[in-house]
C-alpha cells in the first residue's frame, strides 16, 4: 500500500498537475483501490472542516500585506539602505540580499514574496559590480527562505492548525533562530568571497552621512513588524487581527509614499484572491488526502512502521530529517506540510519533542525544500526573475545555503534553547 501511494504521487506529479489536483486526484484513486466503503460522500465534510477555522483567514492577511507592499516601493528603499551599510563587507551587495530578505520577512509571511520582491531588486545590479552569479543567485533564494521562519508567517500559522499549537509562542521562537539562519547565510557569504575574491564583485562607497540618512528607509518595515508582532503580545489583537492590522499599516504607507491609486488596489486584490485561492485548494485536497490515508489504515502503519524500528529520540529526528530532506525534491512545500505533519507530529511529539520545537525545526526543514531540486519554488521565482541562463545556476549557487540550514538543525537538537528561550521568558 506504502510503495503504490508513493508511485501514486511521484507519477501525478511528474504528469506536471497542479499540486491540489494532484493531492485531489490521488486521494481518490486510494479511495477506490483499498478504502471499504466510498470516502467521496465525506469530501463535502472534509472541505467545510479544513477551512472554517478562524486562523485561516490571517492567510489572505498576510498575502495581502505582501503585495501592498512590493507596490508601495518599500522593499527598493529597504534595499537601498542594506546596500549603503553593507557594502564594506566581502560579498557586498549579496549581503544586503539576505538582510534585505530578513527584514521583508519580518512582514511578509510568505518565502516566494520574499524571494520575489528581493529578487526584483537586485538582480540588475550583478553585472554592473560584477559579481559570482550563482552565489548572487544563491543568496536571493536561500535569502527568500527566511520569510517562513521569521514571524509572521503563513507556514507557522498551518502548523499550528494542524498541531493545536501555540501561535505566540510560534512566532517567538521563530525569531532567534531566523536571525541566526540569517547571520550564518551571511558569514557563509563572506568566507567563500574571502577564499574568492573575485566572487564579491567591485566595492561600492557610501559617506557616513549618506549611511545614516537612509536609516529612514528602514523604519517601515521595522514598523510593521512591531505593529503585527507586538499587537499580538501586547494582548492588543488575536494573531488574524493582527495581519489584518498590518494591511491597513501596509496601505497607510502606500498612501504616503503616493503608491496607493484604484489601479494598485485592483492588483493587489486580485493576486491576493488568486494565491488565496491556491493555498486553500492545496488544503482542502490536502486534508482529502489526509483523511482517505487515515481511513484505509495506512496512517497507522506507517506509525507503527517507526515505532517499531526501535530507533532513539535523535535517531527518529534523523529519519525524520532524511525523510523531509527526500520528499522536498518532489513535494511543493504547503502540501508537504499538511500531508505530513498528521502522520510525523504525533510521533515526534509521544517521543518527547516539544511541539514548538518540533514547528521551527519543520519550517527550516521546509525552507530547504524551497532550493532543494527539481521542485524548489524559491529556485523557480529567482529564474523567472532572471530570464536567462540555467536554472542549474540558481542551484549551485543555493546549495551551500542548504548545509548551513543542516548545521542549524543540528544546533537546535544540540541547543533547544536556541528556538526556546525567548518563548520561556516572554511566554
Amino acid at each position: 500500500m506504502l510503495a503504490t501511494t508513493l508511485f501514486l504521487l511521484l507519477t501525478l506529479l511528474a504528469l506536471s498537475l497542479p499540486v491540489a489536483g494532484a493531492l485531489g486526484v490521488l486521494g481518490l484513486l486510494l479511495d477506490q483501490l483499498y478504502a471499504s466503503m466510498p470516502l467521496t460522500l465525506a469530501l463535502g465534510e472534509v472541505a467545510w472542516s479544513s477551512s472554517k477555522d478562524f486562523l485561516l483567514v490571517a492567510i489572505p492577511m498576510f498575502v495581502m500585506l505582501g503585495e501592498i507592499l512590493l507596490r508601495a516601493g518599500v522593499a527598493e528603499r529597504m534595499y537601498g539602505a542594506m546596500v549603503k551599510w553593507m557594502s564594506w563587507i566581502p560579498g557586498g551587495l549579496m549581503h544586503s540580499n539576505i538582510g534585505a530578505c530578513t527584514l521583508f520577512a519580518a512582514t511578509s509571511g510568505s518565502s516566494v514574496a520574499t524571494a520575489a520582491t528581493v529578487g526584483t531588486v537586485a538582480l540588475p545590479l550583478v553585472e554592473r559590480y560584477g559579481y559570482n552569479e550563482r552565489l548572487f543567485l544563491g543568496t536571493l533564494a536561500a535569502g527568500g527562505t527566511l520569510g517562513i521562519l521569521i514571524p509572521p508567517s503563513i507556514n507557522l500559522i498551518i502548523y499550528a492548525v494542524l498541531t493545536d499549537t501555540s501561535i505566540p509562542k510560534l512566532y517567538l521562537a521563530g525569531i532567534v533562530p531566523g536571525l541566526a539562519m540569517a547571520a550564518s547565510f551571511m558569514g557563509l557569504v563572506a568566507a567563500l568571497c574571502m577564499l574568492r575574491p573575485g566572487w564579491g564583485g567591485q566595492r561600492a562607497h557610501f559617506s557616513w552621512a549618506e549611511r545614516f540618512a537612509s536609516l529612514v528607509h528602514l523604519l517601515p518595515p521595522i514598523g510593521i513588524f512591531l505593529v503585527v508582532v507586538g499587537s499580538i503580545y501586547a494582548g492588543l489583537a488575536t494573531p488574524t487581527e493582527a495581519a489584518a492590522l498590518g494591511v491597513v499599516a501596509a496601505l497607510g504607507l502606500a498612501w504616503a509614499y503616493g503608491r496607493l491609486s484604484l489601479r494598485m488596489l485592483r492588483e493587489v486584490f486580485e493576486n491576493s484572491m488568486r494565491t488565496t485561492a491556491m493555498v486553500m485548494l492545496i488544503i482542502v485536497a490536502a486534508y482529502f488526502l489526509n483523511f482517505v490515508i487515515s481511513a484505509i489504515g495506512l496512517t497507522a502503519m506507517l506509525t507503527g512502521f517507526i515505532s517499531g524500528l526501535g530507533l532513539s529520540k535523535f535517531q527518529t529526528l534523523l529519519v525524520v530529517v532524511l525523510f523531509y530532506l527526500v520528499l522536498g525534491c518532489f513535494m511543493e512545500t504547503l502540501s508537504m506540510m499538511i500531508t505530513t505533519i498528521p502522520i510525523v507530529a504525533p510521533v515526534m511529539f509521544a517521543l518527547g519533542f516539544d511541539p514548538v520545537w518540533f514547528g521551527i525545526v519543520l519550517v527550516i526543514l521546509i525552507e530547504m525544500a524551497l532550493i532543494t531540486p527539481p521542485v524548489g519554488l524559491n529556485l523557480f521565482v529567482v529564474q523567472s526573475l532572471r530570464e536567462r541562463g540555467s536554472l542549474n545556476d540558481v542551484m549551485a549557487g543555493s546549495a551551500p545555503f542548504v548545509v548551513a540550514m543542516l548545521a542549524m538543525i543540528l544546533l537546535l537538537a544540540l541547543f533547544p534553547g536556541i528556538a526556546m528561550w525567548l518563548p520561556g521568558v516572554i511566554g
